[in-house]
């Protein structure tokens, strides 16, 4: 970590050195493809060559990196050191409404393969409702934190301070503090995330409940993000749960092997994802063409750009390797899981994209673990529901939290 302290947040610009952007023509200039394994599909046996050869061409002679810069830099960046570990995060100030609620802090975060990039669009959306043909009322004090060990944050830091895997709990407990300590907000405030983000959030939302007119009001989710603290051996299960349960091996087998990887071997990985850009390029965009809404082409859900911008991301911070950490950090907490009996009684919402990695669960399974005040099936988008659906997402985000500005209860 660098030796300048920011107890208090203090503005921060992206400015990548141009010499970091020559190095990256030179590596992606002299890439070695892979010999191509003929297995009767494109993507069966991982990223479609074809696929990742006008990617890389296309990063080469028709990306341009300043454009996403400028669009970072368009909202107010800061860092911030959390006791010894920093944080970058996004704060853009909602819309105030004269004689009304201020806009309701929420705290939005992301996972991986994930950035601050899938939400760059939405940030205005969320702060300044009016302006997209909402209504004020909806707005949004909106905070956009880097997971520790990716993009603009530090490396994970554990609690004895040396550098190495935490896991989601702990962010959690960042989160709070610089919600409460750091921004200074000492009202209420919302979560919302998926993948890591909706495991971060509810922790978020089980350890800093509303009390004294501080804490977490709501969290809002689109991916499941805490396992109830059931016995599955003894507890009495539904029919649709069962099912759910049955489909949930297969439907992960084949997408999750990563996760064995990031846990076990995270070093090793992050030797490659951080030396090759090209092959952090394939390890990446595997994940968005099988866990979105794509039928199998990633440029049907996302373009060549936005699929850079999000790379460009964990390669030009050279974090692809501590982003891995994460995943070894949540097996080294204890519990993984809800403690037996307990549940997260914060107001939740749950929005289930049908195309995310795994099949959403049924609402019974969800209000084992939560306090279910809205749940939203919906018609298409996957895992990256911020750039798959941003609109859905919003609506649904705001539905969910509308009620709970004004003391009212969610049906």
């Amino acid at each position: 970590m660098a030796d300048t302290r920011y107890d208090t947040p203090e503005p921060f610009k992206v400015d990548i050195p141009e010499r970091a952007l020559i190095d990256l023509d030179e590596r992606l200039r002299r890439w070695r493809p892979p010999t191509v394994l003929e297995d009767g599909g494109s993507w069966a046996a991982g990223t479609d060559p074809a696929f990742l050869a006008d990617l890389v061409d296309y990063w080469r002679h028709g990306y341009d990196w300043q454009r996403c810069q400028e669009t970072i830099n368009q909202w107010p960046n800061y860092l911030v050191d959390i006791g010894p570990q920093r944080i970058h995060f996004i704060r853009e100030p909602g819309t105030e409404v004269e004689d009304a609620p201020r806009p309701l802090p929420l705290v939005v975060t992301h996972g991986w393969p994930g950035s601050i990039v899938e939400f760059l669009h939405l940030i205005d959306v969320l702060a300044h409702p009016e302006e997209h043909g909402g209504d004020p009322l909806d707005a949004f004090d909106v905070i956009v934190p880097s997971l520790p060990g990716y993009g603009f944050s530090g490396p994970p830091i554990r609690a004895d301070g040396t550098v190495g895997p935490i896991g989601p709990r702990a962010i959690a407990g960042l989160w709070h503090r610089l919600v409460t300590e750091k921004l200074n907000y000492g009202r209420p405030y919302g979560v919302q995330g998926g993948d890591w983000g909706a495991v971060v959030s509810s922790w978020l939302a089980f350890d800093h409940p509303l009390k004294d007119e501080a804490g977490v009001l709501g969290v809002h989710l689109n991916m499941m993000g805490l396992r109830p603290g059931i016995d599955l051996k003894t507890a009495t299960l539904s029919a649709d749960e069962q099912a759910w349960l049955a489909k949930m091996g297969s439907a992960l087998d084949d997408k999750t092997a990563y996760q064995r990887i990031h846990a076990t071997r995270p070093q090793t990985l992050g030797v490659a994802l951080t030396d090759s850009p090209v092959g952090l390029a394939s390890w990446i965009v595997e994940k968005f063409q099988a866990w979105s809404d794509c039928g199998g082409d990633p440029l049907k859900r996302f373009s060549m750009d936005t699929l850079l911008d999000n790379i460009m991301v964990y390669w030009l911070t050279g974090t692809a390797g501590t982003s891995t950490w994460l995943y070894r950090g949540v097996t080294e907490q204890k519990p993984r899981a809800l403690p037996e009996g307990a549940k997260v009684e914060t107001p939740t919402g749950f929005a289930a994209f049908p195309a995310d990695i795994a099949p959403a669960p049924p609402r019974e399974w969800i209000e084992r673990a939560f306090n279910l005040r809205r749940h939203t099936i919906m018609p298409s988008g996957g895992h990256f529901a911020a750039l798959e659906e941003p609109d859905m997402l919003v609506e649904d985000i705001r539905a969910f939290f509308r009620p709970l500005r004004y003391g009212a209860a969610n049906d």
